[in-house]
């Protein structure tokens, strides 16, 4: 099995308004999973540098990232990361670039777990839902036009308040992870951080991570499941 997380950590911004990537990685440690999916986790303004500074993680010792190099010093594209353990092997990876009203993007990463091949989708929707639904549509687009077929996971902040949008797109051609709130993390009303899976995947559990740390580590609470592939 793989445990795979997803997490928006607002560029590392804690509640006190402080930036805490020390605590990003200790609520990392608690979750535990194989690969980790960020949102926000490069800076706004400015060179845009990662918000985890790679010798705090490197320090950390648990993950390496996906090495995206979009842009000097940052973690991933336009914010998204992809983070793996050792157990995960990248075969391939690229940016996907998005219509978008705001600087918007999703990440494509190819690994192997356990000798099995899984596609991992790391994203972080506009906030306009015309925009959304556009960008959940060139996502789906990506994906068909791939060369080789993958069981294949989508996960990040969506930004989605309702049922349908851009979920009812995703949800036409994958499965979603029935998730619960996780926004915002001081006291969760939104359900914006979704996971999908394509067939070929049998989530075994699932959740929210509301551990006391990681209610004052960010805006967002992390999602995970854990998944069975083929």
């Amino acid at each position: 099995m793989v445990l795979i997380a997803s997490y928006n950590i607002r560029k590392a911004i804690a509640a006190d308004r402080r930036r805490r990537p020390d605590r990003i990685l200790e609520i990392l440690s608690e979750i535990g999973a194989d690969i980790v999916l960020l949102q926000e986790a490069d800076r706004r303004f400015g060179a845009r540098q990662s918000a985890i500074p790679p010798s705090m993680l490197a320090d950390h010792g648990t993950y390496r990232p996906v090495p995206f190099d979009m842009r000097h010093g940052s973690l991933g594209w336009h914010g998204n990361a992809v983070l793996i353990g050792p157990r995960v092997e990248i075969l391939r990876h690229c940016p996907l670039h998005l219509p978008a009203l705001e600087p918007r993007g999703a990440v494509l990463t190819d690994v192997v777990v356990d000798g099995r091949k899984l596609r991992l989708i790391g994203m972080h929707l506009d906030l306009s839902g015309l925009w959304r639904r556009r960008q959940a549509r060139a996502v789906l687009s990506e994906l068909g036009q791939q060369d080789e077929m993958l069981p294949t996971l989508m996960a990040g902040d969506l930004n989605e308040w309702g049922n349908g949008g851009c979920l009812r797109d995703f949800g036409a051609h994958f499965h979603p992870v029935p998730l619960g709130p996780s926004f915002h993390a001081s006291r969760t009303i939104g359900r914006r951080d979704r996971i999908f899976v394509s067939d070929g995947i049998l989530v075994e559990d699932y959740g929210v991570h509301r551990s006391p740390l990681a209610r004052n580590a960010s805006d967002h609470l992390p999602v995970w499941a854990r998944i069975r592939i083929g």
